[in-house]
């Protein structure tokens, strides 16, 4: 059998992800497969002194890409090597079974560790309300303040756990129902679509950030396809636009030591799961409201809330005091 050794290396993932189309990936999985695999590219490429444009599948051999996952691991967290890995492990397999190479070169890679869920949201029991409190009062010093939509980003994802990439997908049709009885429909990680009902409050909420948005955009289009979330020009907003609001909110607000590390929007989430566990919220409960893949990764929210009720009953001075007898 003859393989397409010579074949270009951005051919295979062009091909690649025309193949994946029928896997009907969001744009938020399609565009992070593509992050992972260019990023390695370029490294493969320094790694072999040669334009990206030129790489060949001949190219990608085990001893090469170990040398460029290891410069890919000197600047990213093991999280990120993890996912560039699986992707890199995918598109190789994709490779094999198209007769481009004979086998799948990742095996000579060391796969990292899956690393642990750990939990992380805002420190300090009423951080929350503080946090909606100041996004409400318009603490945030914006060029072009806009509090209404600082409360409803900061809602998505305090009442209902909504990611980075699922806020941005929300369109006005992503609201249904009657009122007083709405719910959320999100387009959830790896196309897991899932219904997130929402409180009268949250609705209220809604209608005045719609409300101001009318008012900024008079001549906006704002049918059942339009973004819900939308930057300071009427556009949908974009994914480091989105993360800028919530950082600056939590700046504004004064409690960036309440933002645990590499966490900030994402830690809106974590405290979403980890209230419902506190509330008595089921594995399965949790699993279903948050879209997770596995009742596992529901699971560690229950045991780290588990984990911090023991830790508190531990730090009972009584305890001390029965330990010294």
């Amino acid at each position: 059998m003859r393989y397409k050794i010579h074949m270009h290396v951005l051919a295979a993932q062009d091909a690649f992800f025309l193949a994946r189309r029928t896997r009907k990936d969001s744009p938020h999985t399609t565009a992070a497969y593509q992050r992972d695999l260019a990023g390695v590219n370029t490294l493969l490429a320094e790694t072999l002194h040669s334009p990206v444009e030129d790489l060949t599948v001949s190219d990608l051999t085990g001893a090469n890409l170990r040398l460029a996952f290891g410069l890919f691991a000197d600047t990213h967290a093991k999280s990120s090597v993890l996912r560039a890995w699986s992707t890199w492990n995918q598109f190789l397999t994709f490779c094999v079974a198209e007769d481009l190479i004979a086998g799948n070169p990742m095996g000579a890679v060391a796969r990292p560790k899956t690393p642990p869920l750990v939990p992380k949201p805002l420190r300090g029991e009423d951080t929350p309300e503080q946090l909606l409190t100041a996004a409400a009062e318009g603490a945030r010093k914006a060029r072009d303040p806009w509090p209404e939509r600082d409360v409803l980003v900061i809602a998505l994802g305090l009442v209902a756990g909504l990611r980075s990439a699922e806020m941005r997908t929300l369109t006005l049709a992503s609201i249904v129902g009657r009122e007083g009885d709405r719910r959320l429909h999100v387009k959830g990680k790896g196309n897991r679509d899932r219904s997130v009902p929402i409180e009268p409050p949250m609705e209220r909420i809604v209608e005045a950030y719609l409300k101001s948005c009318r008012q900024r955009f008079p001549q906006g289009r704002f049918d059942r396809d339009s973004a819900l979330l939308r930057d300071r020009h009427g556009e949908p907003i974009g994914r480091g636009g989105l993360e800028y609001l919530v950082k600056s909110c939590f700046r504004w607000a004064g409690l960036n030591d309440r933002v645990p590390t590499g966490a900030n929007l994402h830690a809106l989430r974590h405290t979403f799961a980890t209230r419902l566990a506190e509330d008595g919220a089921s594995a399965s409960e949790i699993m279903a409201l948050l879209g997770h893949a596995s009742l596992a990764t529901s699971q560690n929210y229950i045991e780290a809330t588990a984990r911090e009720r023991r830790a508190a009953v531990a730090s009972n001075r009584t305890y001390r005091a029965l330990r010294d007898m």
